[in-house]
């Protein structure tokens, strides 16, 4: 029997590849519990305000991992930033985020000592201030554009303002203000609606945490495409996310809905019985049962049948054979009746009345009945 050891991994899973920190957009390390993998690259991964990341150089050799909080360079000065990833995985990581070979990469300063620690901590608690303060200032300079967010450089000497904007803005004299009321570098920085929406985050209509603010990188375009294919209502308002767009989910599994439609039957092809004409009305795509109905603008004389009777029956047809029905069964007498009202008797909650026979008179006992002393027949 195996022996598991909580510090080389369990269940196959090394501990060393997990997060230390609580930022989003972590990934795992599967060569972290390699030997000597933290000195085999230089190269090392730093998150700042998620999802903001950086490669810097490892210059002082110093002994780092996961989660360890660092002061590199910045322009100016210096920025502070949390370790989320070192080793090998750390130059694959470079290639995926298209970084051109001949960009100088910074250093590393040091580990972050305890006055950084504090002037980082008092930079991060002014930026929610300075966010609402900047809008008011936006607004009064009449600028078309929203701040959605804030972020401090480790030492307090630059800020970077994330803004949306549907066009262009000039945003000359909002700096020049911005530089007045906050006595910082200024830096403006325009994002997307979905990348606001990951940086402040929330729950999507699934239940769980939003895709862009916890493991999505980058963003796809999303088309209608996407529902039409995996046949979804073009509800806009089912369709969009938080973000006003279309939801990235929309792409995960569509790929598989083309792959499926490809070996089910064209939607334009009529399929002729004996006596009626059927037209296609919808279909389940992952379990093949097509519905067809003898308008084809509404819904009328509906039958399901799968994709497999859908080819049989089409086959017959170029032949010149025409089947009885779609569903290939005899037809039958006692069928249910599609009318609700025809299922069931309206009058079942009345309560059944019982005739009672009335008990004779004694004394009437053995006189004749009805009209000239004769018995009335039933």
């Amino acid at each position: 029997m195996n022996e598991y050891i909580v510090g080389d991994g369990a269940g196959g899973i090394s501990i060393e590849g997990c997060n230390k920190c609580p930022g989003k957009l972590n990934t795992y390390d599967y060569l972290a519990d390699i030997p000597g993998n933290a000195r085999a690259s230089e190269i090392v991964e730093v998150e700042f305000k998620s999802p903001r990341k950086g490669y810097f150089i490892n210059s002082n050799h110093l002994d780092l991992h996961k989660g360890d909080v660092v002061a590199v360079e910045a322009s100016p000065g210096h920025d502070v930033g949390t370790v989320t990833m070192t080793g090998r995985l750390v130059e694959m990581q470079v290639r995926k985020a298209n970084l051109k070979p001949d960009v100088e990469l910074r250093r590393i300063y040091r580990k972050a000592r305890q006055n950084d620690l504090d002037k980082w901590a008092e930079a991060r608690s002014r930026e929610h201030a300075t966010m609402i303060e900047s809008r008011q200032i936006a607004k009064r300079l009449g600028l078309n554009m929203k701040i959605g967010d804030v972020e401090f450089q480790g030492d307090g000497g630059k800020a970077i303002f994330y803004y949306i904007a549907d066009g262009r803005v000039d945003f000359r004299q909002l700096i020049k203000d911005l530089a007045a009321a906050f006595h910082v570098r200024i830096e403006m920085k325009q994002i997307g609606a979905r990348q606001e929406a990951g940086r402040i985050g929330g729950m999507g209509p699934c239940g769980r945490e939003l895709c862009c603010a916890t493991w999505m990188p980058r963003f796809v375009s999303v088309s209608t495409n996407a529902a039409r294919f995996q046949d979804i209502s073009l509800n806009p308002q089912k369709l969009a996310g938080q973000c006003a767009k279309l939801k990235c989910c929309m792409n995960y599994e569509v790929d598989q809905y083309v792959e499926k439609l490809k070996h089910l039957p064209s939607r334009e092809i009529v399929l002729y019985t004996f006596d009626k004409e059927y037209y296609f009305a919808k279909v389940d795509i992952l379990s093949r049962m097509i519905t067809y109905s003898t308008d084809k603008r509404m819904l009328v004389g509906a039958e399901t049948i799968s994709a497999d009777r859908a080819f049989e029956i089409m086959d017959m047809n170029r032949r010149g054979e025409k089947p009885d029905s779609l569903s290939g069964k005899s037809e039958r007498t006692d069928k249910m009746p599609l009318d609700l009202v025809e299922q069931e008797n309206i009058n079942r909650f009345d309560k059944a009345k019982k005739k009672r026979k009335k008990k004779k008179p004694s004394g009437q006992q053995g006189q004749p009945k009805g009209h000239g002393g004769q018995e009335e027949q039933k």
